[in-house]
């Protein structure tokens, strides 16, 4: 090759080094980054103490002349509360650990949902972080770059959540303290500057505040900062007077219950799409590769059965569609298998008289037994007139199998139609690590939750139309991974399986 290399080779192998170095630098810069902060803003060992904070402050339109009020909670592990009091209005933002609500222009409370709702909750999240054991919480951090705010340099790290929300921050570069957050909030950018850092109980507190959201501007004067105080869980709920008294449980969930079963059969006579993308991440919370399906389905025994279609926006080739219809006319001849041994072994228990019942059976007289029912109140959702409350495991109820086990790890809130007699919403998450045979096959991770939805359709059956699960785990003690799984549900259509060799094609209408 010569003694010395051409241009577009020299340039070739200079971006390559480039990428190599500086790739893995960006995480650690990041990683010193946040470390210079902590130690500014008090130690880790100081904001690792930290279980409650309260700011109390005074707020101020832009031009306006209107003065108000701001206050600002926090509780450890993911409580969160912010209250602007302005102009006769109040603007308030909070996430009680199970549902996240915010007040309508009106001033009344509502239940969010949806990516207001994931992204309340990451900021939730982050902000009794404190910037402490990211990785262990599922947080990924990387550096941006340099930035200017305000004129002045700074430094701006990007953090993921593990529900992949983003959060921008910008340090300074000589107190290292954060000077300016930048995040999405219903569906806008809110940028806050932070500014006169004072200590209060040893850590650092912005006592000047500014928020830009929408076209809406905010300065905030700190007046009190309380570190550690104590914080009812009331302070994070919705208002008393939003509340309703909730009914009876046992009977509305027998009604949900006995109306499911029903619903299983006329299930039968749909088919439908489904649209599903499947991302995995690395250690670092980085997408390392998206797959995208779209798939038929039908319902037998209240179970789904689907055949792909298109892998990655392409079609199958014929012997891939072959194979898929295979696979779904074995799994319908091994229902019905098992349909006869239930009816089989159904007979024999009647003639003994008895009735046997799985132990690890997940239906809703484990959520019953297992859980706390809180903050009850009428919405309306998607059009419709819907019951929403709370729900998080019985701290009192001992468990008795797996599947108690698992359920008292969730909270979460429900939505419910009760002239329907059916959940319309149902979004959830574990508190905690859910373990598996001792954590020996499956470890469910903290943090890990689901989205699950469906509307009543042609006036006669409950569908699914949206599902969505951020899943963290941990197999057979070695291999851990992170998914996020979003399918969406349309086209449904008259359809039935004839016999046990024969799929029958829609019906038409």
């Amino acid at each position: 090759m010569g003694e010395h290399m051409g241009p577009g080779i020299s340039l070739v192998i200079l971006c390559a080094l480039s990428f190599l170095i500086c790739a893995p630098a960006q995480a650690q810069d990041a990683d010193k980054i946040i470390s210079a902060y902590v130690k500014a803003a008090g130690g880790s060992r100081v904001l690792s103490r930290v279980q409650t904070l309260s700011i109390e402050g005074t707020v101020a339109g832009a031009g306006d002349g209107n003065s108000g009020t701001y206050t600002f909670d926090t509780k450890l592990p993911n409580r969160y509360y912010s209250e602007l009091v302005l102009g006769g209005k109040t603007t308030i933002e909070s996430y009680n650990g199970k549902s996240a609500w915010r007040t309508d222009p009106s001033g009344n409370p509502v239940t969010m949902f949806g990516q207001d709702s994931t992204d309340l909750q990451a900021d939730a999240q982050i902000a009794n972080l404190r910037f402490l054991n990211l990785k262990k919480n599922k947080v990924s951090a990387a550096f941006i770059g340099h930035a200017q705010v305000r004129g002045q340099d700074a430094l701006q790290v990007e953090l993921t959540s593990a529900t992949e929300v983003k959060h921008e921050f910008f340090f300074d570069p000589q107190t290292h303290l954060l000077v300016k957050e930048s995040a999405a909030v219903g569906g806008s950018n809110e940028e806050i500057f932070y500014s006169d850092y004072r200590p209060e109980s040893g850590i650092q507190i912005a006592h000047k505040i500014e928020i830009y959201r929408g076209g809406d501007t905010f300065s905030i004067e700190v007046k009190s900062a309380t570190v550690n105080a104590p914080i009812g869980e009331r302070v994070f709920d919705l208002p008393l007077r939003s509340q309703v008294k909730l009914p009876d449980l046992k009977a509305l969930f027998k009604e949900i219950d006995d109306n499911e079963k029903a619903i299983d059969k006329i299930k039968e006579d749909y088919a439908g799409t489904s649209t599903e993308d499947d991302f995995q991440y690395d250690s670092d919370g980085k997408e390392k590769k998206h797959d995208s399906s779209e798939s038929t389905f039908f319902y037998m025994d209240g179970e789904e059965i689907s055949q792909q279609v298109k892998k990655d926006g392409k079609e199958l080739t014929d012997d891939e569609k072959k194979k898929e219809a295979e696979h779904a006319q074995k799994r319908v001849e091994e229902l019905q298998k098992q349909q006869a041994e239930k009816e089989a072994k159904k007979e024999k228990e009647e003639e003994k008289g008895k009735k046997e019942k799985d132990d690890d059976d997940v239906g809703i007289e484990i959520f019953l037994r297992t859980c706390e029912f809180v903050n009850p109140r009428r919405e309306r959702f998607r059009g419709q007139d819907v019951l929403v409350f709370d729900f998080e495991g019985n701290p009192e109820y001992k468990p008795r199998n797996l599947a108690e086990k698992i359920v008292q790890k969730l909270a979460g809130a429900v939505w419910v139609d009760e002239k329907a007699h059916d959940v319309t919403r149902l979004e959830a998450y574990f508190v905690g690590d859910a373990k598996i045979a001792g954590g020996l096959l499956a470890n469910i991770q903290k943090g890990t939750g689901f989205v699950f939805e469906q509307e009543f359709i042609n006036n006669e059956v409950w569908l699914p139309t949206y599902e969505e699960a951020h899943v963290g785990v941990r197999v057979l003690l070695v291999k851990g991974f992170r998914v996020t799984t979003v399918t969406r549900y349309s086209d449904y259509k008259k359809f039935h399986v004839e016999t046990n060799s024969t799929i029958a094609p829609p019906k038409t209408q």
